[in-house]
């Protein structure tokens, strides 16, 4: 069931990131007309003492996000992107990392207390392993494959199991990683591309005593780099707590692991046969 919820939770998330893309395109097709302003007052107006209107508005966009993105410039197109995917992606993982998935207790609880009891033999313990199915499930039946080994044998069991689990637990851990690292040059990229505008304002234009003519490139510049790190950190956070979720996890199946190791080890299976017969 999981694996085909799997490939779903996949599909799902880059359907959002390609209607993203679509309204996100949509908006940036609306720049141009957007950003048109009438023409600056002359030199002669200037002179005459004409009143040069006062923008009502801010200068920079702060509180509507609809503007936010029009003044960002196209840059904001893949940090928007970025920003879906790293929603889609901590949902997977919030789901996927879930406790009760990794380690379901009922299931654990159950086959350690019949283990002890010894209502399980080698191949019905594997059945219960496989049929629930569980990264906790699989650690245990690699454990229950040296069923009379010795403890060295088993214990190495456990841990090969618990390597795979971990390449499986820390998957797409890798994407937050990378949309936390990718945002902030993103940001700095349009921060750059900002200030060429700006500069090419100056340089093409009587500049002096008209700040209009640099409002679009300072702002494209600002908002860019707000909007890069306004992804990088909330990503660096999430994939650091996952990271460490996925830890605390791991040491618990590992600990539980050593539970098992105790029960059917060649050591601890001889020990258990030599009490009844020295009673």
């Amino acid at each position: 069931m999981m694996d085909m919820i799997r490939p779903l939770r996949i599909r799902t998330a880059w359907l959002l990131v390609a209607v993203a893309l679509f309204g996100i395109w949509a908006v940036a097709q609306d720049l141009p007309a957007q950003n048109e302003a009438g023409p600056p007052p002359t030199e002669a107006a200037r002179s005459e003492g004409a009143v040069v209107p006062v923008a009502e508005e801010e200068p920079i966009p702060t509180k509507d996000l609809w503007s936010i993105i029009v003044q960002g410039g196209p840059m904001m197109i893949p940090i928007g992107i970025a920003s879906l995917i790293l929603v889609a992606f901590v949902f997977e993982r919030t789901s996927s990392l879930r406790r009760g998935r990794i380690i379901p207790k009922p299931f654990v609880s159950r086959f350690l207390e019949q283990m002890k009891q010894g209502d399980l033999n080698r191949e019905q313990a594997l059945a219960l392993c496989d049929e629930n199915n569980s990264p906790g499930a699989a650690v245990f039946a690699g454990a229950v494959r040296k069923w009379g080994r010795p403890a060295v044998e088993v214990e190495q069991a456990i841990i090969d199991a618990g390597e795979r689990i971990t390449n499986g637990l820390r998957k797409y851990l890798r994407v937050l990683n990378a949309v936390a690292t990718i945002s902030p040059l993103l940001g700095l990229l349009g921060t750059v591309v900002g200030m060429i505008r700006a500069f090419n304002a100056i340089a093409t234009s009587d500049a002096l005593g008209r700040p209009e003519l640099l409002a679009t490139g300072i702002s494209e510049a600002l908002l860019t780099t707000a909007a890069g790190l306004t992804v990088a950190i909330p990503a660096l956070i999430f994939y650091l707590f996952f990271v460490s979720r996925v830890d605390r996890l791991i040491i618990d199946i590992d600990a539980l692991g050593q539970d098992l190791v105790c029960l059917i080890s060649a050591e601890d299976i001889q020990a258990r046969q030599k009490g009844p017969a020295q009673k």
